[in-house]
């Protein structure tokens, strides 16, 4: 699974997640795309599935790209544990993903190939995302 090799701080605050995505919302590097419709933390768990499932429907042909690393450490702390005594330890990593924002590119694969993987991937996810396509002869899709 994705994790940051070190990080600035170690418990650091979450914030908030306002507004839309303004950068990552265009296809980079790849033919067709799958974006988020909503704001969401993704885990790495959930990125991790998500990336098995477009290589396995692929048949690990074409290339795969994600445009989300989950960088924030999300921490928690242990169940039937009395307030106070300070803030949980670090349990997972996750990505704050914005609305507009893309979660993953392929390319190298048939648009029916690809259509179908992004469906099948989007199962992986606890949010609506949509199909997009670098050339406009393709419809684009929600998934």
């Amino acid at each position: 699974m994705l994790s940051p090799k070190n990080t600035k701080y170690r418990k650091p605050h979450l914030g908030r997640l306002k507004g839309r995505a303004s950068r990552c919302n265009q296809i980079a590097f790849g033919d067709y795309a799958l974006q988020a419709k909503e704001r969401v933390w993704l885990t790495s768990r959930q990125i991790e599935a998500t990336r098995r499932t477009l290589t396995r429907y692929m048949k690990r042909g074409g290339k795969l790209w994600i445009r989300v690393f989950p960088d924030r450490a999300v921490t928690a702390k242990p169940a039937e544990t009395r307030m106070g005594s300070g803030k949980g330890a670090p349990e997972y990593w996750a990505a704050p993903v914005r609305p507009d924002q893309i979660l993953f590119e392929l390319k190298g694969v048939p648009f029916q190939v690809a259509k179908e993987a992004i469906h099948m991937a989007s199962y992986k996810l606890p949010i609506r995302v949509k199909m997009l396509c670098r050339n406009n002869n393709e419809n684009n899709n929600s998934v």
